[in-house]
This record gives C-alpha cells, structure tokens and sequence, in this order.
C-alpha cells in the first residue's frame, strides 16, 4: 500500500537505543552470521514492512528479509512473518527497535480493520483522530488506512475543527466558521452538542458538522434536518459494540480516537540461530 504518509525518518528511533552503541552484541564476534524469523502470537493485520526493513537497513544494507505475508494482510497467531539473514550483530542490535515499530503499527492496522468490518455496508466512514502517540502521527495514520479506515485531517495546519472552546473565544458558532472562513481555504468543520447547536451550525453552512455524544435518536433526528446538505460526522463514546448502529442513522462519518489511543501491541518474536561462528 502506497500512502502520502509513508515518511520514514528511521535514525530518531535506532538512536534512542543505540546511544552511544549496542554493548551487548559486541560481545559477538564480528565476523558471525545469523538467521532469524519473526513470529507472530497472535492474530494480526499486518503492517509497518517499511518501517521494519529501514531499521536493519540503517544498520547494515546487506542484511536480507523476505517477507512471507503481505502487507495488510491478515495473519493468523503462530504465522512466520518474514525470514532474516545477516551479521548477527546486526539482527540483535536492530532487534527491538524493528519489532516495537512492527508490533506498534500491525496493532493500530488490526484495530482498524476491526472498525472497518464492523460498518462494512453501510457507507459510513470510518475516520482517526490526532489522539497518536507522540513521534508516530504519520506512521500511526498510515497504519489506519491499511487497516481499511480513513485519516482525519493530519495536524492543526490541513483542516479547521472548531470546538466548544473555540466557540466561547470568538463568541458564536458563526463569528467562529466565518472567521476560519476568512483565514483558509481549507476544510471548515465545527463540533456541535446539541440539535440547538446542529441548527445554529447548519445556517453558518461549514463543510463538515461532528455531532458529539448525541444518541442514536438525536443522530437520527440530526440526519433528518440536515436532509444531506452538510456531511455529518459523529464522536463520542463509540466502540464495537455501537458503532454498526451509529453508522446505521445515516451519519457520514465516525470518528474513534481509539484506533491509535488505546492500541495494544501485538505479540510478535524474532527467533534466531547461528549459520556460522568465528
């Protein structure tokens, strides 16, 4: 898969582990070579080959990795992953930064996926936010579309969210979306808490509304007044378990902060033998 937000910067990463450099492999003579696989313990999507491939590349070009999985694919628990051939000082010391981005990012593919399937038919997409852990925006987003979702607007400079705060600042849902209007071109959306709110915003006309915490009924009374002029975008306190329903109002969008927030990282292994030592 091909994103825009592939941009993989790999040395901040090796760097916060290397330090001044990997004490431990050198105790392995130099000359040894190794083979390795990485396994998984569970079941996974896939995702993070790049960033994966970057790190031992970094460290040394010539060590070989054949993936045996596709990226995106999803993996059953107990599957090898991919295959690895090099210095074996190289495989340790690349160990755990390669494994913490891959089991990191197939994490956040995984959840995605989960969220993907559960509104799969209904026409509603599903959306990230900025909630990514600190370092890993891009990475964390690109694995959301591999995951089969959709990325929100990537930062505070490609799209306009008006919120309660920003509201209170400029004074109205109005003065707030004319003003954002006046400074950019881009995507104006405005957060609303109430059907006073959706119809205060829908006469300001912003290109998007999030309807924050409205229950199904109000998210079914807000699509009926909206009549498909504005895309309607709901928030709030969604999981697997009402998310099929909340798609099903007719909403055009949800957003779940938890497809990069709440990750757990998946269980994987790197396994390695010896082919020769000096």
């Amino acid at each position: 898969m091909i994103s825009p937000l592939k941009i993989i910067d790999i040395k901040p990463f090796l760097e916060e582990d290397l330090g001044s450099g990997d004490i431990t492999a050198a105790i392995i003579p130099e000359a040894s070579h190794a083979e390795a696989k990485v396994v998984t313990r569970e079941d996974m999507v896939l995702c993070g080959q790049d960033w994966f491939d970057a790190v031992f590349k970094y460290l040394d070009a010539n060590v070989g990795i054949d993936w045996l999985a596709a990226e995106g694919e999803s993996v059953s628990s107990g599957a090898v992953l991919c295959k690895l051939s090099g210095s074996a000082r190289t495989l340790l010391t690349g160990e755990r930064t390669a494994l913490n981005l891959l089991q990191t990012l197939s994490a956040t593919a995984t959840v995605a996926r989960q969220y993907a399937d559960a509104v799969a038919g209904t026409g509603c997409k599903v959306l990230d936010t900025r909630k990514t852990i600190p370092g890993l925006r891009n990475a964390q987003k690109y694995a959301v579309a591999c995951g089969g979702c959709y990325n929100h607007r990537i930062g505070l400079f490609d799209g306009v969210l008006i919120k309660e705060n920003h509201i209170m600042a400029t004074g109205s849902i109005n003065k707030a979306i004319q003003a954002a209007r006046k400074l950019s071109t881009v995507a104006v959306e405005v957060e609303v808490e109430s059907m006073q709110e959706l119809t205060e915003a829908l006469a300001a006309k912003p290109d998007r509304i999030m309807l924050d915490n409205f229950s199904l009924e109000e998210l079914q009374a807000a699509v009926k007044l909206n009549a498909g002029t504005i895309e309607l975008e709901a928030s709030g306190n969604i999981g697997l378990d009402n998310i099929r329903a909340i798609a099903e109002t007719g909403v055009d969008f949800i957003s779940i902060g938890a497809l990069t927030k709440n990750v757990k990282a998946v269980d994987l292994s790197m396994r390695m033998q010896l082919v020769t030592r000096v």
